[in-house]
């Protein structure tokens, strides 16, 4: 462990226990005051101060970044090398490809990741070998219809050989190797009956099912801290759930199609009369009322004036059970989404404008790119206006093709992706 060099770990040893909850104190105040002296500056009316924030906030996280490096790098260095865990195949990978892009020498990469120089000459020498270096998903992995086509033929012709269908699937103009059939043979799809199908899919008569775009809507409230957390040290051992420590995002998501209906940002948490106010814009934008609204049961949600608001809207409102897994799974799987993809890889900024405007970049890439597994990979507005904006399906079996990638991104954000493909000229 690296101590400054007027203090050794021995004088470390001797502070008092109290000397070190201070220390713990101090930094956590000087933590809380930089937020308050941040959120100042960042709605000031001087756009240099407003860059200066941001710039102190790229700085602190880089500098606990580097911190948090080298305090993993000291443990690591204090193993010794044959006690350490080797890395696996695909961060082999991925440790040449950084030192692909950034210029490292074989000294540079082996003092960064903590192995010796020859064992990255001999990653470089073996890069083909698929047992060292492998890629997160094989180059060449076959579609799912292949793994069909073997295990029926299998099925349909049991006397017939791993090699013997790898050769009927070839004069077929199908080309598969025997390991490729053998390992689809041992693994089949074991499809469920209809009957089963039917027992199983049998959903309860109270269950809400949409059929339609704006037919079941859900809304629910989630916390956007400005910093990394909320603990301090200090009573009441956290800090408060408002503006300038986080702000509160409330999201209307369209059932059927998962398109984001509207969103708002709160400094602190809203009340019922925010919330029916954001609904109010929302079916203004749609042009038409949900037939129901789900939520929880938060007190913005589940009082009478909220109900009396939907029966004059003729809306009925319904509540997610209390303990039971799905009742508000789709909302709640797009704020996870919303924390993964877009809050926790940018700077939360502390001007409730600038994270309104983040959010809106977000949520229209999530309506308009981002394809979605549960609708089929389908984006939410082609689902949600019936319209495919999918392009020209390419004949990938086609041996003259020759295609372009070709990666954008949604207003300079490195975290919206906008992909694409073009036939080369």
């Amino acid at each position: 462990m690296c101590y400054p060099k007027w203090l050794s770990k021995a004088d470390l040893n001797f502070f008092p226990n109290n000397v070190r909850q201070t220390i713990l104190h101090v930094i956590s105040l000087a933590h809380w005051s930089l937020i308050h002296s941040r959120s100042w500056a960042a709605n000031s009316s001087i756009q240099r101060v407003r860059l200066t924030v941001e710039r102190d906030q790229a700085v602190t996280k880089a500098s606990h970044l580097e911190e948090i490096t080298r305090i993993k790098d000291a443990r690591m260095a204090r193993t010794p090398p044959h006690h350490r865990a080797n890395y696996i195949p695909f961060e082999r990978q991925f440790i040449l490809e950084l030192m692909a892009a950034n210029g490292w020498s074989l000294a540079q990469t082996a003092r960064i990741f903590l192995v010796d120089p020859d064992t990255i000459a001999s990653w470089l020498k073996r890069s083909d070998d698929d047992i060292l270096i492998k890629t997160p998903v094989p180059i060449n992995k076959h579609p799912k219809f292949v793994r069909y086509i073997v295990q029926r033929l299998k099925i349909l012709c049991p006397l017939m050989g791993k090699k013997r269908i790898a050769h009927f699937l070839a004069i077929a103009g199908m080309k598969i190797c025997s390991s490729s059939v053998r390992r689809f043979i041992k693994n089949p799809i074991n499809p469920k009956s209809p009957t089963e199908e039917k027992d199983g899919g049998k959903k309860p008569d109270h269950v809400v099912t949409a059929k339609y775009p704006n037919h079941v809507w859900h809304i629910d409230l989630t916390i956007v801290p400005t910093s990394f957390g909320f603990r301090t040290t200090w009573f009441p051992f956290f800090l408060p759930q408002c503006w300038p420590f986080c702000y509160w995002v409330a999201v209307i998501i369209d059932h059927f199609s998962r398109k984001i209906i509207g969103f708002a940002v709160f400094n602190d948490q809203p009340d019922s009369l925010q919330i029916r106010s954001l609904l109010g814009h929302a079916i203004h934008s749609a042009g038409q009322a949900p037939k129901y609204i789900i939520s929880d049961k938060g007190p913005q949600f589940f009082c009478h004036a909220f109900r009396k608001w939907c029966k004059r809207k003729k809306i009925r409102p319904r509540y997610g059970a209390v303990g039971k897994y799905g009742s508000i799974a789709i909302i709640e799987r797009m704020i996870r989404s919303l924390k993964s993809e877009c809050a926790r890889r940018i700077l939360i900024p502390l001007r409730q404008a600038d994270l309104r405007f983040e959010l809106g970049l977000y949520f229209a890439w999530y309506n308009e790119f981002r394809p979605h597994q549960g609708i089929k990979g389908k984006t939410p507005i082609e689902l949600y206006t019936g319209v495919s904006h999918a392009p020209h399906k390419f004949n990938i079996r086609d041996p003259n093709l020759n295609l372009i990638l070709h990666v954008a991104y949604l207003h300079q954000r490195p975290h919206l992706p906008v992909v694409s493909l073009k036939i080369a000229a």
